[in-house]
């Protein structure tokens, strides 16, 4: 899908295959979610390709105009076929895994939620059928609308990490800066936006159902006006009243009109900072026969503190109901 204005392109970090090498050298033996990868991980950080260190530590100083960044070359390993379903591979860490939890040691903390994927640190989103129509990370035959990751969430991740393992020509990934389309909201409207006129349903991966409990009122412009942190959920965010919906349907239309597409391909990781871009995709063919799109998925949280009473080790148990 084209945009009908201009946005600022993701800046891109490609490091030569040699300078993973030490990282890859230092990948362990331990299962995918033992307690001492992700701690390996942390320790392995320091061997990041410099560019790539120094641009993932830019990104958590400032997010920029566009509050993403692409990783290119990031080594996979062998990939084999697309499994059926995003819990059916093997229990065992390889390359990609470790690379991407050392991208997100270098960012913050990786957790996992205990409704999405078993609280797994590392998700594989892969479409299924059972979910080809919904708005999830495993749909395919409708475009996942514009969202802030678990926007409803108390704590919600301050990073988004996808690692393309196989990818989609046709399958978009769609981002919106709130930097670049600021100056094109009426300034009414960004009044309404800073006002905590708007509630968040759950999403349904959370509760396995179509849920309607609406969270806490919150902003969807919040912090500097100048450089505000987002809160957007085209699906699932309602205003209080007819401004607000009208407001929110503008920002919308206004964050459509400006978004940027992007094919993963494989070894691309895909940094989306949550808390300034917001993130969707467009619909896509799946062919459920090992070779659909395949990427990996971490959430990445500026610390562990903030979620200490609500966390088993590194997965956020907090449940709605």
């Amino acid at each position: 899908p084209a945009a009908d204005h201009a946005h600022a392109p993701v800046p891109t970090v490609e490091a030569p295959a040699g300078e993973w090498a030490l990282l890859l050298a230092a990948t362990p033996e331990l299962p995918l979610h033992a307690p001492g990868l992700a701690r390996a991980a942390g320790r392995a950080r320091r061997l990041l390709p410099p560019a790539v260190h120094d641009a993932l530590t830019d990104l958590t100083d400032d997010p920029g105009p566009v509050g993403a960044l692409l990783l290119r070359g990031v080594p996979t390993g062998p990939v084999p076929p697309t499994p059926p379903s995003p819990t059916h591979r093997g229990p065992i860490s390889g390359p990609s895994e470790f690379a991407l939890l050392a991208v997100a040691r270098a960012l913050g903390q990786p957790v996992g939620f205990a409704p999405e994927h078993g609280g797994r640190l590392v998700q594989d989103l892969l479409p299924t059928p059972e979910a080809a129509t919904r708005q999830t990370s495993t749909s395919s035959a409708v475009e996942l609308e514009f969202h802030t990751e678990t926007a409803f969430h108390p704590h919600r991740p301050r990073f988004l990490l996808l690692l393309c393992l196989r990818g989609e020509p046709t399958a978009l990934t769609l981002l919106c800066s709130v930097r670049q389309i600021l100056d094109q909201l009426p300034l009414a409207v960004r009044r309404v936006l800073s006002e905590p006129r708007y509630r968040t349903a759950v999403d349904e991966s959370f509760t396995g159902l179509r849920n309607q409990r609406l969270g806490r009122p919150v902003p969807v412009l919040s912090g500097d006006p100048e450089r505000p942190t987002l809160t957007f959920d085209a699906d699932l965010m309602v205003g209080s009243d007819a401004e607000a919906n009208h407001a929110l349907a503008t920002f919308r239309r206004i964050a459509v009109e400006h978004r940027i597409a992007l094919a993963l391909a494989p070894g691309d990781l895909l940094v989306v900072d949550n808390h300034t871009c917001i993130h969707g995709r467009s619909p896509f063919v799946a062919r459920y026969d090992g070779t659909d799109r395949w990427l990996q998925r971490t959430f990445v949280v500026a610390d562990l503190a903030a979620s200490a009473g609500a966390r088993d080790g590194r997965v956020i148990t907090t449940r709605f109901v």
